[in-house]
């Protein structure tokens, strides 16, 4: 078992090392997929992951939601079941043993289709006090699902055909595992899961307006209470920090990316007050917006 596991962790392996063999990451021509390598450890930084099954096949990566430390590697993958702020690194990588993973962003409608074609019998109880990610064990016949899948790449003219199916056995594999609970109850219509993320999905295009919690969740169809709970179990944020949390790594972006400075940062992303926001600045990232993008914006 253990050679028929290494057998299909080193061919996933070297099939992700050949495409990312000229950078950090290859996105191939297969909805929802990317190929990661990196050489080196590195310091967390802060990101909105999206509903996604990341399965490592060499070296350790570790993901912080709330206070929750989520180490996934070669044995283990992580599944988020929506859109979630959390902050993420590297933890063992070298030029000689890169990281490597694969990601498949899901989709939720086949997840459901195929439930309801197979009549899966999967028990919600166990994911429902949890939060919005959970850790699975990664299987030969998973990774193996994977190789026949990027080994599609070699022969494009085959992907329209060959690739859907080879996606539902990756969906339908996950869903027989240990994380199939969670990878469900994401995919289920009615569930409070999909309104927290219907939510979420609102917060992220309107996250510069004044936010009233008792229209968001009279939005989604939750009471206000309801709709805090869940929203703070799954996402281990309230609305109002999430909402705060987009603002500033939005802000954190327009400076580091477009070099904007920090006060017409803090405007363009809904702050009123640009000392306010050097303060929530500071708290969220450790360093006020001069120093944490290198002294060359005016916090004036």
């Amino acid at each position: 078992m253990d050679n028929h596991f290494e057998q299909a962790r080193g061919q996933l392996a070297a099939r992700i090392a050949r495409w990312t063999a000229d950078g950090e990451q290859y996105t191939p021509p297969i909805a929802g997929m990317s190929l990661h390598r990196h050489t080196h450890a590195g310091p967390p930084f802060d990101c909105l992951m999206e509903p996604a099954i990341a399965v490592p096949v060499q070296g350790v990566k570790q993901t912080r939601l709330g206070s929750e430390v989520y180490t996934y590697h070669r044995h283990r993958f992580l599944l988020t079941s929506l859109d979630l702020p959390v902050a993420m690194h590297v933890t063992e990588a070298t030029p000689e043993s890169p990281f490597l993973c694969v990601v498949l962003r899901i989709d939720s409608r086949v997840i459901s289709d195929m439930v309801l074609e197979t009549g899966l019998q999967l028990s919600r109880q166990k994911s429902a006090n949890g939060p919005g990610m959970v850790l699975g064990d990664t299987t030969a016949g998973l990774l193996a699902a994977f190789d026949r899948l990027i080994g599609l790449l070699d022969e494009p003219e085959l992907l329209p055909v060959l690739a859907p199916p080879a996606l539902r056995e990756i969906f339908y594999r996950v869903l027989r595992s240990d994380a199939g609970s969670y990878l469900w109850q994401m995919a289920s219509i009615g569930d409070q899961n999909q309104s927290i993320a219907r939510a979420i999905d609102w917060l992220k295009h309107h996250f510069r307006e004044h936010l009233r919690i008792d229209d968001l969740a009279d939005r989604v169809g939750m009471s206000t209470s309801r709709f805090h709970h869940h929203f703070k179990r799954l996402t281990s944020m309230s609305p109002l920090q999430f909402q705060k949390w987009l603002r500033l790594t939005e802000a954190r972006r327009l400076m580091l990316v477009r070099g904007v400075d920090a006060s017409t940062a803090a405007y363009d992303v809904g702050y009123e007050s640009p000392s306010q926001f050097g303060r929530e600045y500071a708290r969220q990232f450790g360093a006020s917006p001069r120093r944490d993008v290198g002294g060359n914006v005016s916090e004036s």
